[in-house]
């Protein structure tokens, strides 16, 4: 029988349990890694996480005016390399999160020329953005590159790709987002395309050894949202080009009540990929965590917001399991 605490490899990274932070974003003024996001994630690797994936860490210096971590420039590799040292002397694995905003506006966007895959309005920000171009798109893949480059010679354990929650690369697959009419629109390898060339173009920087992660959405919570047959298509392409893990998560609000927000999506992505699958979403039973892990191929279980409220939560359910 498999438990939580097993000791686990994703490729050529060990993992002591089964217990993965999911991302939340940790606020900062300039970009660059604080006391306060140094202590948060000594708190978190103490409580007996095992592997910590960091909030999403901008890629492009376009959006610095947003008050979230960055690494688009070695101006910040200080502060990235003591947060990993901290992790590792921790005994825990850290990811860093990269991310590319677009239209999901987060903060001060004066002077930002705000992109989207097609200049459509943003439901949650009310934002009307510019319609990326072919050039832009490939600088910003070329962004993500770069800090993914950037991450590894930092020391991070490996780098996930944000291509959820409505940010750019997510919003590529919804086709309310997304009417375009060359090749990034249209059919679903189309609008995966993006996705699949930004992981491409990881993978090229920093070599078939380092990890990659991806979070996805299964679920977008609005009319003419992405679909699961879009979902599925693109985590069979993942897993088909040598992503590490992909992790599920979507719009959990119409589904709040329950627990495990998005098994059943989880449980049919492992079934058909050989990847590791992390789920992600509401997430903090034990016993139905372990029956998961049991009755079906996901591996993994991430947990945000159950461990910004008790950051010691795994040490808890060693107390109690073992």
């Amino acid at each position: 029988m498999k438990t939580l605490f097993d000791t686990t490899h994703v490729e050529n990274m060990v993992l002591k349990n089964r217990f993965i932070r999911a991302a939340i974003g940790e606020k900062t003024t300039d970009g660059h890694v604080n006391q306060y996001i140094l202590d948060l994630y000594t708190n978190l690797a103490q409580g007996g996480v095992g592997t910590m994936i960091t909030g999403f860490t901008l890629v492009d210096e376009s959006e610095k005016s947003y008050p979230i971590m960055a690494f688009y420039d070695d101006s910040f590799a200080d502060g990235h390399r003591s947060l990993t040292n901290t992790a590792h002397s921790l005994n825990a694995n850290i990811i860093l999160q990269l991310v590319y905003v677009g239209s999901y506006v987060m903060g001060n966007a004066a002077g930002v020329t705000v992109l989207a895959p097609s200049a459509v309005e943003n439901l949650n920000k009310k934002t009307i953005p510019k319609e990326i171009s072919l050039e832009e798109i490939k600088n910003i893949q070329n962004k993500f590159a770069n800090a993914a480059l950037r991450a590894k010679n930092a020391g991070y354990d490996g780098i996930e790709i944000h291509a959820a929650h409505g940010f750019l690369l997510s919003q590529f697959m919804t086709p309310y987002y997304n009417r375009r009419n060359d090749l990034y629109g249209g059919s679903t390898p189309n609008r995966a395309r993006m996705a699949l060339e930004t992981y491409e173009a990881i993978r090229k920087a920093v070599g078939n050894d380092y990890p990659v992660w991806i979070k996805i959405n299964v679920v977008d919570g609005i009319e003419d949202g992405v679909s699961f047959d879009d979902v599925l298509y693109l985590c069979n392409e993942l897993s088909n080009k040598g992503i590490d893990a992909i992790e599920i998560s979507g719009n959990w609000k119409s589904r709040e009540n329950q627990s495990a927000y998005f098994k059943d999506e989880a449980e049919a992505i492992a079934s058909k990929n050989k990847t590791a699958v992390i789920l992600t979403g509401g997430n903090n039973d034990f016993k139905e965590m372990t029956e998961i892990l049991n009755t079906t191929k996901i591996s993994y279980f991430g947990m945000a917001r159950a461990l910004a409220k008790y950051p010691d939560l795994i040490n808890k359910f060693v107390k109690e399991n073992t």
